[in-house]
């Protein structure tokens, strides 16, 4: 094992805080979409609502007439406060978006910086030979305990801050709640029972279920459904932390498939998710390959100069394989490969 992997071996909480901050902006970001959504539509109901209540009372007068304009105006105003409090919540949330994408970069450096340190910590105490091996090794990883040490604590001020910043907003977005309660647009109390409302049927949670038979088709289905998505400016996606995407694209996929596994905005890691699950193979073992899987570009985990690409698995005929894949020209797109070891360094297994 080379240098590099013990320091990131030993380096597992500062990586768990980094991954969980990733998973923490890819929730904020679809919050943040939903939202303004929701603004947009209620807005554009709103007018045709008033619009159309306009032209129904324009030639008709009388009691019955005042009584449905006083209505249509109630309505229009329920409309116009959840209009407004969904603006002010996307608002919120996009704010909160953007100090956590800061977040998860500062803890990313912290890791990269940390390793790049303990590396040449450890590369310096192996080197040593003769006599004086034993006492330069057992110097070298006193000296990476005190810099994982050290870079964790920072790792943790940093997670501690974005905790409070999203019970801030989940704060603030309470108090919106009051602006929508009586409209009748949505009431978060409510629950899906089984009968009309689901048609009489069951979730099927077996579908999803990692160790089920339909994972594999889950995820293809997932994963075509986002063909033609084009990122924001400055790599800003809806899968995860702004910067390279195409592993959020993969790991979001999977969890939308019932994949026990967190964002992860390095490919690398997912390789290294998978081996550690007993799920990843390696170039001697292409003939695994399946639809669903995660094939990994480049030639090895060890950081974003030999991971350098990740895609989804949609078909495989021979020696050539179909991806989907995020940030690939900017979109998440079908691309076809020549599947070889020139290429990929290895694949993961969704179950």
């Amino acid at each position: 094992m080379d240098s590099r992997a013990i320091a990131l071996k030993v380096a597992g909480t500062m990586i768990a805080h980094r991954n969980k901050l990733a998973g923490k902006a890819a929730g904020i970001y679809q919050a943040h979409a939903a939202l303004d959504e929701v603004a947009k539509t209620v807005h554009k109901h709103r007018e045709e609502h008033h619009s159309t209540a306009a032209t129904a009372t324009s030639h008709w007068e009388g009691r019955t007439a005042a009584a449905f304009d006083k209505r249509a105006k109630r309505l229009s105003g329920y409309l116009r406060d959840t209009s407004q409090a969904s603006t002010k919540g996307a608002e919120i949330v996009a704010t909160t978006a953007q100090s956590l994408d800061g977040r998860h970069k500062a803890v990313s450096q912290l890791v990269e910086e940390y390793t790049n340190r303990a590396t040449t910590v450890l590369d310096a105490g192996r080197a040593v030979t003769g006599a004086g091996q034993k006492a330069a090794l057992l110097k070298a990883v006193a000296q990476v305990s005190d810099l994982v040490r050290d870079y964790t604590n920072e790792s943790v001020r940093h997670l501690r801050a974005t905790q409070g910043q999203l019970k801030d907003a989940a704060a603030d977005l309470r108090k919106l709640e009051r602006a929508v309660e009586h409209d009748g647009t949505f009431d978060a109390k409510r629950k899906p029972k089984h009968g009309k409302e689901s048609g009489g049927k069951r979730p099927d949670h077996d579908a999803t279920r990692p160790g089920s038979s339909g994972v594999r088709d889950k995820v293809k289905q997932v994963a075509r459904g986002q063909l033609g998505y084009h990122e924001g400016p400055g790599n800003q996606n809806k899968y995860g932390p702004t910067g390279p995407w195409c592993s959020n694209f993969v790991t979001w996929t999977w969890r939308k498939a019932g994949v026990n596994i967190p964002i992860l905005p390095f490919t690398g890691d997912v390789y290294d998710w998978g081996k550690d699950k007993g799920l990843a193979y390696g170039t001697n073992n292409f003939d695994q390959v399946r639809p669903g899987d995660a094939l990994l570009f480049g030639t090895g985990p060890q950081s974003p100069e030999t991971s350098t690409h990740i895609g989804i698995v949609d078909s495989v005929h021979g020696n050539q394989v179909t991806l989907i894949e995020g940030n690939s020209s900017d979109k998440v797109q079908r691309v076809t490969h020549t599947l070889s070891a020139s290429t990929f360094y290895g694949g993961v297994h969704p179950r």
